[in-house]
């Protein structure tokens, strides 16, 4: 009887499961289903070589596309070092009971649950109005130069916003790193900060660059923290500097839907919009993805 009993539980348990898997990737699928119907037709090498044309209700996305992925490269060039070495600091430098490694913990949580769109005004006061204005007085511009919207305030104000991601996986990669490994380094003669560059590091770059994974997945897609750090409504031209606007896909994808003068009209280049922006998303988790999967093979034959 309790054997039958403890069946029918762990039945149960598995389908509930297997119930609640399914339904996400049923969702995932129907939204992707309904992206790719009403965009798939759209999609064009015109689409995505040219600028927007007839007040946005014709042409293409291009100066979007390539703002979205300059943006993108700049945030994980931002977050990446200074996420690392915090999370590495946290880890092996720190003592655990410290009064500064708590502060930056509860700094990091903190910012994991802060709204996008204070980032947006964050980035807006401190990096535009008191870094940028600094930057002009200092550098002796008469005119508005730094202290003005651009891709890499809104790149530092992304890499802001994903910082949290980054320091948590690292720190998760380095705990999982066995305490065999660092103890046979140190008894062979090894430094701490030795061990650290050639053993534990290469044993955490896989969870590391998981953590790359998941911050360009969350800053690829975030619309909030740009509004008001670079992102243009309509600009044709590509950013040519670092502090010039751009169009953003995510943004693009907010005015066609909002702002045409007729919905109807633009729907078609709403959803290849979308549909681009997800393909763009997934392309570059897919080039981290083999990153760290050939990373690991190399560790994995190392061992």
């Amino acid at each position: 009887m309790k054997h039958a009993t403890r069946r029918v539980v762990g039945l149960s348990l598995v389908s509930l499961t297997g119930l609640a898997a399914f339904v996400i990737v049923a969702m995932l699928a129907l939204i992707l289903l309904d992206v790719v119907k009403g965009g798939a037709s759209h999609i064009s090498w015109k689409f995505l070589t040219e600028s927007p044309t007839d007040g946005m209700m014709g042409g293409g996305i291009f100066p979007a596309l390539f703002g979205t992925a300059a943006l993108t490269l700049l945030m994980t060039l931002a977050v990446m070092p200074v996420g690392v070495l915090t999370a590495v600091y946290l880890h092996e430098y720190a003592p655990p009971d410290g009064k500064l490694a708590r502060a930056v913990r509860v700094a990091v949580a903190n910012l994991a649950g802060v709204p996008s769109i204070v980032f947006g005004l964050f980035g807006l006061g401190f990096f535009i109005l008191f870094v940028g204005k600094g930057l002009d007085r200092a550098l002796g511009y008469e005119e508005l130069h730094w202290a003005q919207p651009g891709i890499l305030w809104a790149s530092l104000t992304l890499a802001v916003l994903t910082l949290p991601v980054v320091i948590v996986s690292t720190e998760e990669a380095l705990r999982a790193v066995p305490l065999d490994h660092r103890t046979a380094s140190l008894a062979l003669g090894a430094t701490q900060s030795q061990t650290l560059a050639r053993v534990v590091l290469p044993g955490a770059l896989p969870g590391i660059l998981t953590g790359a994974v998941l911050a360009i997945s969350r800053g690829a897609g975030e619309v909030a923290p740009i509004l008001f750090t670079g992102a243009a409504y309509f600009l044709p031209d590509l950013p040519s500097s670092l502090n010039s606007q751009f169009m953003h896909l995510g943004y693009h994808t907010y005015v066609l839907a909002t702002q045409s003068p007729d919905v109807e009209a633009t729907r078609p280049l709403l959803y290849a919009t979308v549909m681009v922006l997800l393909l763009l998303t997934f392309a570059l988790n897919l080039v981290a993805v083999l990153i760290r999967t050939r990373t690991r093979r190399k560790a994995a034959s190392g061992h």
